[in-house]
């Protein structure tokens, strides 16, 4: 059914992009497409499998469903085409890959869930020992960090960005690693577990939302304010929306990646500190502090900044 559906969507982008819907894919993507699909039936797979007590909230499969949509939405449907050619309209596709899609599935903590929807021999695949070696290493914090801004960075140097937008595999490697990169960082800051299991500490959580603004911010500044023409690449394919100059266009952009992106960095900040507070709460709950014991020694407390 996946395949069938696959097949008659990539002939008729293909044959018939004209007649189809604002939401049918624009130029359409195997790879993309069954990413999204497997993931989306291994998350099903995996809702039916798990016991009523052991599902996901249905907030959070809300959160998954949204992400996956926000994903399709700016990689396979109209909005692909013009955000290849309007700077701004790239900016929010790029916001939307690395930051909202990203956040919401990692809000949605799948992983549990997709694990027991998909078959053994992948689950011992992902098990592996390099497998888990190389995620480590990139969800190392200052690696995390450093990749996360990177890329960022990486793609908007202007002579990057035009050899990315006219080079077909570029492109692609592009936006994957947006994606990818988004996931692999926001599943870190928004890991609901203490540590251990998960990677790192509260405190270095929230630590690591604050350290990736700023950069972002200044970058995003640098852009806003420059008044030289820095993406020639799109007077050079043609500006989907005319009345907007280059100019406008690129101070839209920088200022795309300026705030929305501090924005998400904000948001994730309180989610890992609410996450914090919770856990906390939990503990108390299994291990309640004997009287006085709290006014013995200086404890750091997330319900003390959350006015719990």
């Amino acid at each position: 059914m996946v395949l069938g559906a696959g097949l008659l969507l990539s002939w008729l982008s293909r044959t018939h992009p004209s007649t189809l819907p604002v939401w049918a894919p624009w130029d359409f993507s195997w790879a993309e497409y069954l990413v999204a699909t497997i993931a989306l039936w291994w998350f099903g797979c995996g809702l039916v499998r798990s016991a009523p007590a052991q599902r996901p909230a249905m907030w959070r499969q809300a959160s998954f469903l949204l992400g996956l949509v926000v994903l399709y939405g700016v990689l396979q449907t109209r909005f692909l085409y013009l955000s290849q050619h309007m700077f701004f309209l790239n900016r929010l596709q790029h916001l939307a890959m690395h930051h909202l899609g990203p956040f919401l599935i990692a809000l949605s903590w799948p992983g549990a869930t997709i694990r027991l929807g998909m078959p053994a021999p992948i689950r011992r695949l992902i098990d592996l020992r390099p497998m888990r070696l190389g995620l480590r290493i990139v969800q190392q914090p200052v690696i995390a960090a450093i990749l996360f801004v990177g890329l960022v960075a990486l793609w908007l140097i202007p002579q990057v960005h035009f050899r990315a937008m006219v080079d077909p595999r570029l492109y692609a490697v592009m936006n994957w690693s947006m994606v990818i990169d988004g996931l692999l960082f926001w599943s870190l800051i928004l890991d609901p577990r203490p540590s251990p299991p998960a990677r790192v500490g509260f405190a270095t959580r929230l630590v690591l939302t604050i350290a990736v603004m700023f950069p972002q911010i200044l970058l995003g500044a640098l852009i806003t304010f420059d008044d030289h023409v820095l993406y020639p690449y799109y007077d050079l394919c043609g500006r989907v929306y005319p009345s907007v100059g280059a100019i406008l266009d690129q101070h839209l952009g920088g200022l795309v990646v300026w705030i929305p992106a501090a924005m998400m960095s904000i948001a994730g900040f309180f989610v890992a500190l609410n996450n914090f507070r919770l856990h906390e709460e939990a503990q108390e709950r299994l291990a309640p502090l004997p009287p006085g014991a709290a006014t013995s020694k200086i404890v750091l407390h997330a319900s003390s900044w959350t006015g719990r």
